[in-house]
């Protein structure tokens, strides 16, 4: 059974009614009861008792998402968070190379103290740190200059607003952030693709399979870079699935779209 994505969220955060100016949109979204006035919600186009949210001309009623423009939203937000999330992460990762920086040599000692330190344990399970190519990768650190760090550590913060710019302009839904995510997340696709065949991790099989769905279903299902009819189509399927259908009779289906 598939999910009631209008339900699913009037459940949530409550109905939108609205009484438009018109009379032959009125009549069709207000119904008399015993109890009172009841009007039919904009979202699930259930009839709910008690006063509209809102009421003028019909061009004027808000925009709701709903069907499978509600749940594009939702998805949107999904993806939202994983952005804001992995901005963060490159923040702390951006600020720890920045402290690294100015304390390689300390960094370098405290490294080498307790490598010693550990160093019998290692040889009882026999295992080379001296060898080890997790070891060699660290010391390689050390070796690096201090203008190389900074640098990183600024590709870093740059990398990270651009994740968190994303996240916000998506989970707002702009489109800017849909054309943004696209470009930037498939901009990186051969560099991930190049990692996979220097090292193969179910954790970076995972994070390019998500980018590559997430590229062509924002792409698509948001008919960016003129897809399935461009803007012109987008905008058609919002209105649609909100302001034309409640001038509808409660139960009667969408109007079908081409594209």
């Amino acid at each position: 059974m598939g999910i009631d994505w209008n339900r699913r969220t009037c459940a949530r955060r409550g109905h939108i009614t609205y009484h438009p100016h018109e009379e032959h949109l009125r009549a069709t979204l207000r119904a008399t009861t015993a109890a009172g006035d009841a009007w039919r919600c904009l979202r699930c186009g259930d009839f709910t008792l008690g006063a509209p949210h809102g009421s003028g001309p019909a061009a004027d009623a808000p925009a709701v998402p709903r069907g499978t423009v509600l749940r594009d939203l939702f998805i949107l937000r999904f993806l939202a968070v994983e952005r804001a999330v992995r901005g963060v992460f490159i923040v702390l990762a951006a600020i720890a190379v920045w402290q690294f920086s100015n304390s390689q040599d300390a960094v370098r000692q405290f490294f080498d103290k307790n490598l010693d330190v550990v160093r019998p344990v290692a040889v009882h399970f026999h295992y080379d740190l001296d060898h080890s190519p997790v070891v060699d990768t660290i010391r390689k650190t050390f070796g690096y200059r201090h203008s190389t760090l900074v640098l990183v550590a600024a590709l870093l913060l740059v990398y990270a607003l651009v994740e968190i710019v994303e996240g916000v302009g998506l989970w707002r839904a702009r489109r800017w952030a849909e054309y943004l995510t696209v470009v930037a997340t498939a901009a990186f696709l051969p560099l991930e693709i190049y990692e996979l065949t220097e090292k193969v991790s179910w954790l970076k099989i995972a994070t390019l399979v998500i980018n590559i769905l997430a590229v062509l279903y924002i792409a698509f299902a948001k008919r960016l870079f003129g897809l399935r009819g461009g803007r012109a189509a987008f905008d058609a399927e919002r209105q649609s699935a909100s302001l034309l259908e409640a001038g509808a009779p409660a139960g009667t289906p969408a109007p079908a779209h081409n594209g």
